[in-house]
């Protein structure tokens, strides 16, 4: 069957780049790989996608698109057909792509309005490896989403894009999977926005040493450090200039995609976080509201 695999990046309007670019660059430690028609594009040197974050200066503070990754043309077309048929609403059908990195694929709006892109042939990067320390993000690890129906839009990702469900946070948190990884998507109830977007470390030290790197500069944590239970991943949050959360993680459980057997995990004090440790907690993370960009298209 033919299904979404991966994560490509994360395009935001923000009404600061400079300092939204300056903070990616100098302190989340991605690295320019390109600008065009004013978007300015950064890797993750660990990763193979050509860019995991994409910047552009708008009015207001807004996700652009979510890009997600299919294996092949003839998977984006199936694809396509089978959004399609759901009813949402395509923003442009699979073609050629004129975004930094090309390949082909499509864009559409979730059914709650946020815009998403797949696509195959997208230019790959040579990863390089990150040395134990160096407390650099390797690639995005998972995205959190916010939706006024979370248990509808769980069974839109898993019946439609193809997602797997890898365990349930009470009734209110679901985990995702696309492949191996334990989630790369996770919903919960609220407006349509994005809740955060994680990053992998190479370790807990690498996630330690950013944590450092972030509080040095003057970007304290929002919460953490701590670990989770569901994927068993250890956590820290910060904020972006734009008043975009974003995760520094480590250590994410890796499952099979096909037998994993979802369970539910009931919440409690050593839930959230099994070391009770961290500062702050979900309350001091940026409370959701709708997204500025809910069926808006950008036009690249």
């Amino acid at each position: 069957m033919s299904r979404v695999t991966e994560i490509r990046y994360v395009g935001y309007g923000v009404p600061d780049l400079a300092a939204e670019r300056a903070f990616y660059n100098e302190q989340w430690k991605l690295v320019e790989v390109g600008e065009q028609d004013g978007m300015i594009h950064f890797a993750a040197e660990g990763g193979v996608e050509h860019h995991v974050v994409r910047l552009r200066q708008n009015d207001d503070t807004r996700i652009d698109v979510i890009a997600l990754a299919a294996e092949t043309n003839a998977d984006v077309d199936a694809l396509h057909e089978k959004i399609a048929a759901t009813g949402a609403r395509i923003i442009f059908a699979p073609r050629n792509l004129n975004t930094l990195g090309g390949g082909y694929g499509f864009r559409f709006f979730s059914p709650d309005g946020l815009p998403f892109e797949i696509s195959a042939g997208v230019t790959r990067r040579e990863p390089r490896e990150i040395a134990h320390w160096e407390g650099i993000p390797q690639k995005i690890s998972h995205i959190v989403l916010h939706s006024p129906d979370h248990k509808a839009l769980v069974a839109w990702f898993c019946d439609v894009l193809g997602f797997k469900v890898s365990d349930w946070l009470g009734d209110f948190m679901c985990f995702l999977r696309c492949n191996d990884a334990h989630h790369r998507f996770a919903i919960l109830p609220g407006p349509p926005c994005l809740n955060h977007v994680a990053y992998d470390m190479v370790s807990v030290d690498d996630m330690m040493v950013g944590i450092n790197r972030l509080k040095q500069a003057g970007t304290d944590l929002r919460w953490g450090p701590g670990r989770h239970t569901a994927g068993n991943n250890t956590f820290s949050y910060f904020t972006t200039p734009a008043g975009f959360a974003v995760e520094y993680t480590a250590d994410l459980d890796h499952v099979d995609f096909e037998t994993h057997e979802a369970k539910v995990h009931i919440p409690g004090p050593k839930v959230m976080d099994q070391w009770g440790i961290g500062v702050g907690g979900p309350q001091t993370m940026p409370h959701p509201h709708p997204d500025k960009g809910l069926f808006q298209p950008v036009e690249a």
